[in-house]
């Protein structure tokens, strides 16, 4: 039986990542990778609106600033 190391391969962690609900289609939403391997999504609003978190609660179901980003299609 293989051990498992607790290290995610690549295609898990874009699995991890894709998994931010709306983040995942938002133009505003932009992907982190600590250096520890923890992925997380930044909201660009928060920089200028405080009223948006930083690094939302994944997945976001609702968010009142989500626009689509039509590149990402």
């Amino acid at each position: 039986m293989a051990e498992d190391s607790g290290k995610k391969t690549g295609d898990e962690a874009r699995r991890a990542v894709s998994a931010a609900g709306l983040c995942d289609d938002c133009r505003h939403a932009q992907k982190v990778t600590s250096d520890r391997g923890s992925h997380f999504c930044l909201c660009q609003l928060s920089l200028t609106n405080p009223s948006f978190a930083k690094y939302p609660v994944l997945p976001v179901r609702s968010c009142a600033g989500f626009e689509r980003d039509l590149g990402r299609e």
